[in-house]
């Protein structure tokens, strides 16, 4: 009786995936507006922020075998971590590449290696699952002044984005017509714009170009690896201006996007993910993956399921579609390579409008709007010192800028007491 007893008040015994909050998902929890939410998403990526990772390849001189392994990488990389982590959580979570980052990249040129930018994207990716397994994400982000993270982010994308009217003298027919396509589009239905604007320029391209666009064929991806270099001129031109725009440009409006969806998962298990695919797509090519601010809106709201407990299959949708886009990384290349180069910066350049709008409304509406200022116009000129790129001397002066500030004003309100 007594070992009965005591068999019958025993406890069970508490389940680690309890404790992390898993919950099985279900085959009924599938649905097509899920399904078509993920995939929709991966289009845009691939419309949008793919085509400025285009540029930063021919701005660096990487030909299309490289630059077909850069996609493969941030492709697998996204898709992975984002069917890991939606299935996990059962919160839609999409993964992608920092397309911030993508703009450091054409700034900086030939100046890195290969091997170089490998180093430091293993350097940053080291860095963010530091953070998450710390868990000091939210007091990172407080430390930096938002008026100089918002003046570094607008100053990256309004330099690149300048390059958009570039090809209005060498084709003003091609690109009058596109910037028409897109202001209409952007109208009548603005979640597709950039989608329209790819179609419309493949067009242009087989009419104004003589572009062979059935010539295109099933090809898979051809990884390619790269050793590591570690370099201070690396850590100081990419790794860090990389980090804040990955940690303020993607990881805080993508956090921003769940939560306000209904969504509390923590920022930690997603900061070690992302930094721990962003290891191997390193060695690959791949810029640092890191949560989609521009397509999770996609995934996390309504339009993906009326049901919030039933989105996490966008974020599973999402995943396996970027894998898909992986595997065939080729094909993607292919396609892409087509445009003119006038016309890619064009739509790279107009896929930019809102996040520069964005920044730049932040960056205006602070308090400190002098740092964020001279932090923009440091970044957007530029200008390079030993060997060191423009973003970085923008938040140099920025934050130098922004505490002597408030040093001068609180020993002038301490005075006048």
């Amino acid at each position: 009786m007594v070992s009965a007893a005591k068999t019958s008040s025993r406890q069970p015994r508490p389940r680690l995936s309890d404790a992390i909050g898993y919950r099985r998902p279900r085959l009924s929890d599938i649905s097509g507006s899920a399904i078509g939410a993920g995939f929709l998403a991966v289009l845009v990526s691939y419309a949008g922020p793919l085509l400025i990772y285009l540029s930063a390849a021919e701005a660096m001189g990487i030909g299309k075998e490289a630059f077909s392994s850069w996609v493969f990488a941030i492709s697998v990389a996204a898709g992975l971590s984002s069917i890991g982590l939606s299935l996990w959580f059962r919160v839609p979570i999409a993964m992608a590449w920092s397309a911030p980052g993508t703009v450091l990249l054409i700034a900086l040129g030939t100046s890195l290696s290969p091997a170089e930018m490998v180093g430091a994207y293993i350097a940053v990716a080291a860095v963010l699952v530091l953070i998450g397994v710390s868990g000091v994400f939210e007091r990172l982000v407080q430390f930096l002044p938002p008026s100089v993270t918002n003046g570094m982010m607008a100053g990256i994308l309004f330099g690149f984005g300048l390059k958009a009217a570039g090809g209005l003298a060498s084709d003003p027919a091609a690109i009058g017509l596109l910037i028409a396509v897109f202001a209409m589009s952007a109208v009548i239905f603005p979640r597709y714009a950039m989608l329209v604007l790819l179609a419309s320029a493949l067009l242009i391209s087989a009419v104004f170009y003589d572009a062979s666009v059935g010539t295109v064929s099933l090809a898979f991806a051809s990884p390619e690896v790269t050793g590591a270099t570690f370099s201070t001129g690396a850590m100081l031109s990419l790794a860090l201006p990389l980090l804040i725009t990955t940690l303020s440009g993607q990881y805080l409006p993508g956090m921003a996007i769940l939560r306000a969806s209904g969504f509390s998962v923590s920022a930690n298990p997603i900061l070690i993910v992302g930094g721990l695919v962003s290891v191997a797509g390193a060695f690959l090519g791949g810029i640092t993956t890191a949560l989609a601010s521009i397509t999770a809106a996609f995934c996390a709201g309504p339009d993906s399921h009326e049901d919030p407990d039933r989105r996490y299959v966008a974020g599973v949708a999402c995943g396996v579609f970027f894998c898909l886009g992986g595997l065939f990384a080729g094909s993607i290349v292919e396609i892409l390579i087509l445009l003119p180069s006038a016309l890619i910066a064009l739509l790279a350049g107009l896929a930019l409008l809102q996040p520069i709008l964005k920044f730049t409304s932040a960056m205006l509406a602070s308090d400190d709007v002098q740092a964020g200022l001279l932090t923009f116009i440091f970044t957007a000129s530029g200008v390079s010192l030993f060997g060191i790129g423009a973003a970085f001397w923008g938040v140099v002066v920025g934050i130098a800028v922004h505490f002597l500030t408030k040093a001068v004003t609180a020993l002038k309100n301490g005075t006048k007491t």
